[in-house]
Parts: structure tokens; sequence; C-alpha cells
């Protein structure tokens, strides 16, 4: 069977349930714990911070399927089902056996896959009767879907974004801006946790843990407001799984297995979006993947961090959760172009990791961008620079398949578009980018801070 350019789904096809891959989790992520009982938090504690409705989501480890509301669904219509696309000018250009394809999340205005959580989260918060909604983002999709989203439901949007982004991206600060978000560079001097940042770090380019301590500190102390997070969340995993339902959807129609699974990771949730049914039927044993998170060299969280409880957040206002990190103090180099700048990872992602079902790998953003320029001018789509980490390692595969003259087939997440992550290009262009790569002692130094660990 002729496999087309582009397979599509019909709009009939959208999921009508998000997937919860915990339900067939044997050992679940370990629970997010209130720093101050050092006991696993309850709903009662997350509701001031979280929508009542997504507290729920948060803690559930049991259902395996969450109906999506029709108002999602219908704002799911206006862009899904997104491609998914064989990557067949790449195949040739680069003469490998392997079978290539990519589920392609930029086809919005937001630019990335970052639009499927925002809607359901703004939804939520309009259900609840909220004024608004406070977040953080570093390089930019995030801010960019929930000023998409608030706008459509009517809702207030104060994003914190991440210093250095803030200054590097003006045009996805401004596409918020015009969709009624107001954008303040983080950290600032408009929190008491930004102000006590900036004492500690002065002239920093910021992070996104900085960024979310603020955004959190500002929902709490505004009536009316919640705080909501593109990633890292059970939740976002869960909203996200619309893209793993609409990919194995896809290649199912035409009998296709893929061998290997590929998505960059940051806080986890294009990765755990795009992997959810496939790990669901490893952990239930009815099928077999590779699948690999590819994460940047110089925020390494996976394949240099710890599994232990850590805050999610610089100004250890948050939770603690498990995960594998950096280091809360973590600040990620600022010349690292991309976002995936979070000093750690999903708890979902961590269990998985931690129990073998997935690999992780590390590489350099120069190395990332050669990727990225490779992609472009075959595929046609200027890739952004998160969405280039996964390029990279598929390539990578691809070039092992030309050596050993094995025909796998080789899935990857193109999370969204790089349009607005032109400054970045420009001095790969110039020959300006470099690449940096945190010391162990820089590490142990992040490390060593790390809080008190629960007893149980």
């Amino acid at each position: 069977m002729e496999i087309p350019y582009k397979i599509y789904l019909s709009e009939k096809e959208i999921p009508q349930a998000w997937y919860n891959v915990r339900a067939d989790m044997k050992k679940k992520p370990a629970p997010i714990v209130n720093p101050g009982t050092m006991q696993p938090a309850t709903a009662d504690e997350l509701r001031p911070v979280f929508c009542d409705e997504l507290v729920k989501q948060e803690l559930d480890n049991d259902t395996a399927y969450i109906e999506i509301p029709q108002p999602i669904r219908d704002f799911y219509k206006m862009y899904r089902p997104s491609p998914l696309v064989r990557a067949y000018c790449l195949e040739k250009a680069l003469g490998t056996p392997a079978k290539i394809y990519y589920k392609f999340e930029g086809n919005n205005t937001s630019g990335s896959h970052k639009l499927n959580s925002a809607i359901a989260q703004a939804y939520y918060a309009k259900q609840q009767g909220l004024k608004g909604v406070t977040t953080e983002t570093g390089a930019g999709q995030w801010g960019t879907a929930l000023s998409m989203a608030t706008a459509y439901f009517g809702l207030d949007c104060k994003v914190y974004m991440v210093k250095v982004s803030y200054e590097q991206k003006p045009f996805r600060r401004e596409v918020m801006r015009t969709y009624g978000a107001s954008v303040t560079p983080s950290p600032s001097d408009t929190t008491n946790v930004g102000r006590a940042i900036l004492a500690e770090h002065p002239g920093t380019g910021g992070s996104l843990g900085c960024a979310i301590s603020e955004a959190v500190e500002a929902a709490v102390t505004t009536d009316g407001y919640r705080y909501v997070l593109g990633s890292v969340l059970n939740q976002v995993l869960l909203h996200q799984s619309v893209i793993g339902l609409e990919t194995k959807a896809a290649l199912d129609k035409y009998g296709i297995h893929p061998d290997m699974i590929i998505g960059c990771a940051g806080g986890g949730s294009n990765l755990g979006g795009l992997i959810s049914p496939f790990v669901g039927e490893k952990l239930r044993g009815e099928a077999d993947y590779q699948i690999i998170a590819v994460e940047p060299a110089s925020c390494p969280s996976f394949t240099r961090g710890k599994y232990a409880y850590d805050f999610c957040d610089t100004g250890h206002i948050c939770p603690l959760a498990k995960m594998y990190t950096l280091g809360s103090n973590f600040m990620p180099s600022p010349n690292h172009a991309g976002g995936l700048r979070y000093h750690g990872m999903s708890t979902i992602l961590s269990e998985l990791y931690d129990q073998g079902l997935m690999e992780a790998r590390s590489v350099e953003q120069t190395r990332v961008f050669d990727a990225a320029v490779q992609f472009a001018r075959v595929e046609g789509i200027l890739p952004a620079p998160e969405s280039s980490h996964a390029i990279r390692v598929a390539i990578d595969e691809a070039e092992k398949c030309k050596q050993t003259g094995e025909s796998k087939t080789i899935v990857f997440g193109l999370t969204g578009t790089g349009y607005f992550d032109l400054v970045a290009y420009q001095k790969y262009n110039d020959h300006e980018m470099t690449d940096y790569i945190p010391t162990d002692d820089d590490l142990k130094r992040s490390l060593a801070q790390l809080p008190q660990q629960p007893a149980f």
C-alpha cells in the first residue's frame, strides 16, 4: 500500500477522551508533596492554586479515559486533527532505508502543540467563574497558546516570560499582547519572589523555575485568579494525549507499526502526549517500541539529573515533586537558544524512565540547528528549536539504518514552527552560536541544595 505524504484523520476522528497513562502504570508516579507537612498534597491544598477540575485530573491515577468536554472538542476542530507526515524528501536526502514520519503540531497561530492544553485549562477556569489566570512561558509557545485560549473564553491572562526569551523574541511577546495578555519579563520587581531572585542573581536571564514562582505568587495573591502551567503536570500530559491518540490512529489506518518514537523533552508535555498510547501498549504487554526522549546538553535533566524530590520552582513556593532534576536553583546558560530549559521533568516521564520503559539522549545546540536547517531545506518547514532536538536524533537513527541496511520506522514529534526563533537562526547562520554544557561541579552545586526528602 502506498503511503501518502500526509495522513489526515477526519474531523469525526478527533479523540473524544484523553488517555491517562497512569491508569496502566503498575507503579504510579510519586505523589506531589506539601513542603510544610512533607505529606502528599491534598486536593484542598491545591485548590487555591489550580482550578477545581484540574486538581481532580492532577490527582487521578486510576481513570484511563477522561471525556473531553464538547466546547473543547469544538475548539480543537479549528486545527485538529493535525497531519502525520511521511518525510519522503528527508529520507531521500539521507539515502536511508528508514521510513520517517512526523506528527506536525505547528498548524495553528500559536505555532505549537501547547494549544491542546491551553484551551482545556482556560475552559475549566471559565466554568469555575474565574476572572483570569497567570502563567509562565519560556520560549513563548505556551504563553502564546494561553493568550489565544483566554481570549476565546474572555478571561484575563498574566504571563511571566523568561527574561532572555522576552528579549530575544519580541514578536512572540507581541502576539501574546495582541491576544490581550500582559507580559512581564521574569524575574521581575513586581513580585516578592522576583525581587528576591534578582537580589541573589543580579543580571540573570531567568529560568522557567523563576517565572513559575512569580506566576504562582501572582495567582494566590489576586482574587479570582488561578495558576495554569504548560508542561510537567499530570493534567497537561493528559490533555496532550490527543497528539499520541491521533498519531496511533493514523498509523493504524495504514497498518504501520513504528519501531521507535522520538520526542523533545523539556518538562514533558509534548513527549508525554506523543508517547502515551504507545507506552500504554507497552505497559499492557500488547506491543513494544523504542522510545527516546531528547533534551538539550545545556539542561540535561534526564541524562545528568538526580531522581529525587525537588521544588517545582526556584522561589520554593510550589509543592515538591519526585522527578529527574538538576536542582531548582539551576540556571540554564543564556546562550541556550530554545525552550526546554526547565530544571526538572514530569513525574510520569521520570517514573517511566526510572523503570527503563524509555531512554534519553542529550544533544548540543549547534548539532540541533544543523538538523533544523537540513530538515527545513528538504521538508519545507522551519522547525522550532525545541522540535529540532527530536529531528536531530531521528536523523541520527536514520543514518544508522543507512549503515546497517535496516528499514526501521521512525516517528517523531514536530512540536511547532520556528518563525519566532529567527534570532537563534541568525546566530547559527552567522556562526556565532556556541555550545554550553554545564560542568559536573555546576550540577553538584545545584543538586547540593535539594530539599529534605519525604520519609515515605
